[in-house]
């Protein structure tokens, strides 16, 4: 990874409905323009993201997506509505921050949900991008939500499974677990969804590292972070992050042309290779680039590495977005 770094611009993008958004941008003003958009959903920006470039050759973005990290308001409090905060209201966002920086098109750097959102927004506004990089690959469809969030996984970790459901009132166990959890996160009593929180933190703790981890992982050790994550990512998986299954998979063939490269751990539970694989097949003139020994834990070394080559070669590249 490149040095940590400091940003050199930072502020809040005001939304018509209320939302605030809070974005930073780092690198060399008149770098090459790119934007990261962070996983969870719910995540937040961190100072990881910014090390994926180099200094010297990118401009970099990257923001807070709605209800999470430093953007307003948050959606840790019960009280806020999460009525506008869908994919679609992201990707409106994601143009209105572009065009209020002065950027014309950009690299599109994406992780885990965000290589989905990445996906969608590139569907929508392909003239924009200049090339993708996606790790941790997603691509929205509804067999992904499932396998990640409704059990699929638990085959591998069965215990974990059994715990996080033992968190649930009896009489909800067997239906629809995102469901039940998203409403116990807007449950009155703060103990409950505190509770809640935790139960789905330490699920979500299981599955990201290779070899798999025991215990809560470091940044859920936060109660404010886990309360925000909690309760946007079961808002998102709850409604299957909005996109007809398999639509972005469907419209890949409209990628080519733009360069992208797709980086995925060969032992990724979270997000299985055959994601990134049946994307990789479905776009035309992607590179598929598999990380041996690695899962879907984005810090470790050698897919970090990984991810930081492909952005090196994605600066002198350009796409006929």
């Amino acid at each position: 990874m490149y040095p940590p770094i400091e940003p050199y611009a930072h502020g809040f993008l005001s939304r018509p409905d209320g939302q605030r958004v809070y974005w930073e941008r780092c690198g060399r003003p008149g770098g090459v323009p790119a934007v990261v958009l962070h996983g969870g959903p719910g995540s937040g920006c961190t100072p990881w993201g910014r090390r994926l470039f180099d200094p010297a050759r990118y401009d970099v973005v990257l923001f807070d997506q709605r209800g999470c990290g430093r953007s307003l308001p948050n959606a840790g409090d019960p009280a806020v509505s999460l009525a506008a905060n869908t994919t679609n209201h992201l990707l409106l966002d994601i143009e209105a921050l572009r065009a209020a920086l002065g950027i014309e098109r950009w690299v599109v750097v994406g992780g885990s949900w965000g290589s989905t959102l990445a996906l969608a927004y590139a569907r929508a506004h392909r003239e924009r991008v200049r090339g993708m990089v996606l790790f941790g690959v997603t691509t929205g469809r509804r067999s992904e939500f499932d396998w990640t969030f409704r059990g699929g996984i638990g085959r591998l970790f069965p215990a974990e499974w059994e715990r996080l459901l033992a968190a649930l009132p009896a009489e909800e166990r067997d239906g629809d677990v995102v469901e039940a959890f998203a409403r116990r996160l807007e449950h009155p009593d703060a103990e409950v969804r505190a509770a809640a929180a935790y139960a789905w933190c330490l699920w979500e703790s299981a599955t990201p590292e290779w070899p798999p981890r025991a215990g809560l992982a470091p940044r859920f050790e936060d109660a404010a972070f886990r309360a925000t994550f909690a309760r946007v990512v079961t808002h998102y998986v709850r409604h299957n992050g909005w996109i007809e299954d398999g639509e972005l998979l469907r419209a890949a063939g409209g990628l080519a042309g733009v360069p992208g490269v797709l980086v995925n751990g060969r032992f990724d539970l979270q997000a299985p290779l055959e994601n990134a694989w049946l994307l990789h097949r479905a776009w035309p003139g992607s590179e598929l680039v598999v990380v041996e020994d690695a899962g879907h834990a984005a810090g470790q070394p050698a897919l970090t590495g990984a991810i930081v080559a492909a952005t090196d070669r994605m600066a002198g590249m350009e796409g006929d977005g």
